[in-house]
């Protein structure tokens, strides 16, 4: 008997039956419209409908975020059609091993994905926790916990969550806008995979990756090296490639790799540098200190890397901009822990919560160390209740103890902004992209300080910049090349930027929608704003223009028109 993993995506028409009975012929015309969608989605994802039964189809994905993006891109076509269009849909999502027979699928984890479809409310979408667990590291999506739930001829419980909206800019969640392979590889490039666990100690997990953002934070501090930013290594180490495929589709010639284990205060940690033409060896090292000597000692190892790479180190006036590092060591784990949980901030509130926390346990370990203030606000940014003058303290105090911190002057940045302060963001945000060069996020954010401040040309080669150095940059960060051109009047092009997006963000089709009523197609335009407006029903323009901080004052007034124009109460 064939078996296989997938992802199934059940999706049901809400009050089918009352539908038919009140107009059966209209009713079947919109059905046929509706599942023609279904399937026309699904496919452009990867996916395939292995069943309909009346109104419900179910399709199959290889790939669980494309189950999710494809759920999420029916209700919001649906949500852009006609006002007089009564469908509305709900959705069941699970992750399981299932029967194949022929061309369909069956089993508990069909059973499963349908209960969940059945209990969900109408307009929602609603994972199990395995889809969720599956999915949260780099999902573009939050969510929230419904909990347990105890479903009809289900033997135990399933805990449930509902989609509730696209995650906005976020530090560390990746979402990859496309997956081809870069032209040449560069001289002098290497790319940082993240730390493996030994062991298998999941708990660890935290260590590994903070101590893989620290390498990668030293390599970069060497202007000779071009070091792959960490979004693309973070979201190609999913796919478990060998060095030769990483080289060749992030377009570097080094690739380094390796293993850490933390057993009470000792650390090791086991490296290899590998090059990507022909897969060999050309330098590995084991290290084995204490915990409080691991940050002092990668920085000497980022040093020998950097020399096998380009046959000499660099002058040591090349490398001035050194981070202060904390005075206490267990300062350092709670903040690696706290960035652990910050990753999934933008997915599930309470891991922001969590991830304030340990911000707050590692200022208290160590008052004067500067990246756990400004990693506080950045995660304290994801809470309803967040208060910018406490955030604006924060910052100043973090800016204080370490001006050289790259997350500090970037998240200062932002603070400027919002006080209108546009040549001090600007200086802010440049002096992050020159303190942490590789960033792929900063140069992005770095574009759009440049946009606002009325400097599309600029942030147009910024996107281009932080493409190279991440060939799988999110959504969010590409989507300013489109916002770029809007903003200099050459709505074509930022028609055609927006729309290669892999999906749609809420922010890329308001632009889309306001690019379309300046070229006369107030039809279209509004299309797109119901579609916005299907995860944020209550959002208005002033809301968006608060984040979109231009310059110039004509810029705010006419976004702020042709957005009411194409439907965004104001």
């Amino acid at each position: 008997m064939e078996r296989r993993l997938a992802a199934i995506m059940v999706a049901d028409i809400v009050g089918y039956s009352s539908l038919m009975e009140e107009a059966e012929e209209q009713t079947a015309d919109l059905v046929a419209g509706c599942q023609k969608l279904i399937r026309e989605t699904v496919v452009s994802l990867g996916g395939r409908v292995f069943n309909t039964a009346g109104d419900a189809c179910l399709a199959e994905f290889s790939s669980p975020i494309n189950a999710l993006r494809c759920a999420a891109e029916i209700r919001n076509t649906l949500a852009g059609g006609s006002e007089d269009d009564p469908l509305r849909l709900r959705f069941g999502l699970h992750l399981a091993d299932v029967v194949v027979r022929g061309d369909d699928l069956v089993g508990d984890g069909v059973n499963v994905a349908t209960r969940i479809q059945q209990e969900a409310e109408p307009d929602s979408i609603c994972i199990s926790g395995v889809f969720f667990d599956n999915i949260r590291r780099n999902s573009p999506f939050a969510f929230d916990n419904l909990g347990e739930r105890l479903f009809k001829n289900l033997s135990g419980p399933v805990r449930v969550y509902r989609f509730r909206e696209e995650i906005a800019r976020h530090r560390l969640q990746s979402a990859p806008t496309r997956t081809k392979a870069a032209v040449e590889k560069r001289s002098s490039s290497i790319a940082v995979l993240p730390l493996r666990v030994m062991g298998g100690d999941e708990d660890q997990r935290f260590l590994a990756e903070g101590l893989t953002d620290e390498l990668i934070v030293e390599l970069a501090r060497f202007r000779r090296l071009f070091v792959s930013s960490r979004s693309a290594s973070f979201a190609i180490a999913d796919t478990n490639p060998d060095p030769v495929k990483v080289g060749n589709i992030l377009g570097v010639r080094y690739v380094l790799e390796g293993q850490v284990r933390k057993i009470g205060d000792h650390v090791r940690i086991g490296l290899t540098l590998t090059e990507t033409d022909g897969g060999s060896v050309v330098w590995s090292d084991k290290i084995g200190r204490p915990f409080a000597e691991i940050l002092d000692l990668l920085d000497t190892t980022a040093a020998k890397i950097a020399a096998t790479v380009f046959g000499r180190m660099e002058d040591a006036g090349m490398i001035t901009a050194r981070r202060k590092q904390p005075e206490n060591m267990s300062a350092f784990e709670c903040l690696l822990r706290g960035i652990d949980h910050h990753r999934l901030g933008g997915v599930l509130e309470e891991h922001s919560r969590e991830a304030v926390n340990w911000f707050t346990r590692a200022i208290e370990l160590d008052p004067n160390y500067a990246a756990a203030y400004a990693w506080r606000v950045c995660a304290a940014s994801d809470l309803p209740e967040f208060s910018f003058p406490e955030g604006e303290l924060d910052i100043r105090r973090a800016l204080e103890l370490d001006p050289c911190d790259a997350e500090a002057n970037r998240i200062a940045s932002f603070f400027e902004l919002l006080k209108n302060d546009f040549d001090q963001a600007a200086t802010l945000m440049r002096r992050a992209m020159e303190l942490n060069p590789s960033d792929a996020y900063i140069k992005a954010r770095c574009a759009a300080v440049s946009t606002f401040m009325g400097d599309g040309e600029t942030s147009l080669r910024l996107v281009e910049e932080a493409e190279a150095l991440d060939p799988l940059l999110p959504v969010w960060c590409i989507e300013e090349r489109g916002i770029a051109y809007y903003a200099l009047g050459r709505y074509g092009e930022a028609l055609e930027a927006l729309g290669k997006l892999v999906f749609q963000t809420f922010r890329s089709r308001l632009y889309r929608a306001a690019a379309l009523i300046a070229l006369s197609r107030p039809e279209d335009a509004g299309k797109l704003v119901k579609e916005a407006m299907a995860s944020k029903p209550n959002f208005t323009v002033s809301r968006f223009l608060f984040q979109e901080r231009y310059r110039d004052p004509l810029l705010r007034q006419q976004l702020r028109r042709r957005l009411e124009d194409a439907g965004l109460p104001p």
